[in-house]
This record gives structure tokens, C-alpha cells and sequence, in this order.
């Protein structure tokens, strides 16, 4: 005997099962809703862009000492009003690096309305003596500036300094490898040659150097020596250091 089909009716009145979205009619409304927030991001950015609400009102410098807040200035080149979107960071950094005392620059937008400059400024490690006056050099054989130096800045005697130079470049790299309490006492860094380094101290006594090579070791060496009598102290050799 074949079972009796069975057949639900739904009550009268009774709300009909929802119907699921088709696929197409998501992705439709998935493109709308993306579009809309493209367009709001859109919206923002051209007011941000244009309105004068987040413009450049302040300028901060940091870091600058001895590099007048008034050269910094003009060399940003920004006018008071500028949108802060429109002001190019890079470009502003590079400006301001030009200026000689200038080591590093980076330029930031702080908002709602303030450009900061940070300046990392240069700083004298030695002095050279040229026919126009004494140039201050820093610890990349950078010539900055013309001018007496700070106190203790020992004069660099070489044939060329410079940043490409290597004579300039051991002797500097030598002064940074002193221990302190005689880094003070150096008045003259002699280096005909990269390998031939020689320090002069204030009293007049010589430290022969040498070349760069184990500088750990022959500053290690150099202080004990120094309390001995004698004129010249010889540590390129740091294993077999001289007294005459």
C-alpha cells in the first residue's frame, strides 16, 4: 500500500520565509558600499587638502644652536597658509640640509597646523689653519665653518684635509679612539699619511700613532706610558711601545 502524501499549508496571514540575496545583488551592494567610503576618503582629503582650517600656522625648529632660526626659515621656503598636505617634507628637509652647519634635517607635519624641523647640527672635532682663516671640521672631515674653534679642538696638520681624504679621515678616527683624560691634553694631529698618525699634547711631548690598526690596544698602552720620562712616546707597535 503506497504511504498517503503529505502536504503543509501554511496559515492564513502568515509571513512568508525570507529570501536569502542573490550573489549578484551582494556583490552589487558590496561595490556600492566600497565606493561610497572611496568616496568619502576622497571627500576628506580634498578638504584636507584645500582648507585653510589645516594649513601651516606655526613653524618649530629643533635642535638648532648655533644655525640662526631666521637662516633655517628661509631656506623652508613655506608661506604662512599653506595646506599642511601640500607642504613637501622632503624637499623642505633637503633645502635646509644645505646650510653648512647642518648634519641631518628631517621635516614633519604636526597637526592640525605646525611644520617641526629637527636639525642635527654639525660639531668641531679638529681645526685646520688655511690662508683665509681656521676651518672647523666635524667627524666626517666636513669643512663647516670659518672661525676660531671651541676650546680644546686639536689642529689637524695634513696635506689635504677633507672628507674624501684619507690622512684626514685616520686622524680623526684616531682622536675618537682616546681615552678621555687624553683626548684633552692633544693640541696637533699630524698626519702626513694615513699611516703615519702622530699626536702632539699640550706640554709638547709626541705620541707616535701610526696607522689606525688596533687603536684599542694602543690606547690602552699609551696612558701607563706617558708616566714615564721621555720626550716621545711610540705605540704603533702597541706589543713593543718606546720611550726617548
Amino acid at each position: 500500500m503506497t504511504p498517503a502524501a503529505t502536504t503543509r499549508i501554511r496559515p492564513r496571514g502568515a509571513a512568508r520565509p525570507a529570501r536569502r540575496p542573490s550573489g549578484r545583488s551582494v556583490r552589487v551592494r558590496t561595490v556600492l558600499i566600497g565606493a561610497a567610503v572611496v568616496a568619502a576618503v576622497l571627500g576628506l582629503i580634498g578638504i584636507a587638502w584645500l582648507s585653510p582650517l589645516l594649513s601651516v600656522r606655526t613653524v618649530e625648529v629643533v635642535g638648532a644652536t648655533a644655525i640662526p632660526q631666521e637662516d633655517v626659515l628661509a631656506r623652508l621656503e613655506l608661506a604662512e597658509g599653506t595646506p599642511l598636505l601640500q607642504v613637501d617634507t622632503a624637499a623642505a628637509a633637503q633645502r635646509v640640509a644645505a646650510l653648512p652647519r647642518a648634519a641631518s634635517v628631517r621635516v614633519q607635519r604636526v597637526y592640525p597646523s605646525t611644520v617641526r624641523v629637527t636639525v642635527t647640527e654639525r660639531e668641531a672635532v679638529v681645526f685646520v689653519d688655511a690662508p683665509d682663516g681656521t676651518h672647523s671640521l666635524d667627524a666626517d672631515g666636513v669643512d663647516f665653518a670659518v672661525e676660531p674653534p671651541p676650546m680644546l679642538t686639536p689642529r689637524l696638520v695634513t696635506p689635504a684635509p677633507g672628507p674624501g681624504d684619507p690622512a684626514t679621515a685616520a686622524a680623526i678616527e684616531v682622536l675618537a679612539a682616546l681615552p678621555p683624560e687624553l683626548r684633552v691634553q692633544v693640541g696637533e694631529v699630524n698626519a702626513p699619511s694615513a699611516s703615519e698618525v702622530s699626536l702632539t699634547l699640550h706640554d709638547g711631548r709626541v705620541v707616535v700613532w701610526g696607522t689606525v690598526d688596533r687603536s684599542d690596544r694602543k690606547a690602552r698602552v699609551v696612558l701607563p706610558l706617558l708616566t714615564q720620562p721621555g720626550q716621545t712616546y711610540d705605540v704603533a707597535a702597541p706589543d713593543l711601545p718606546t720611550v726617548r
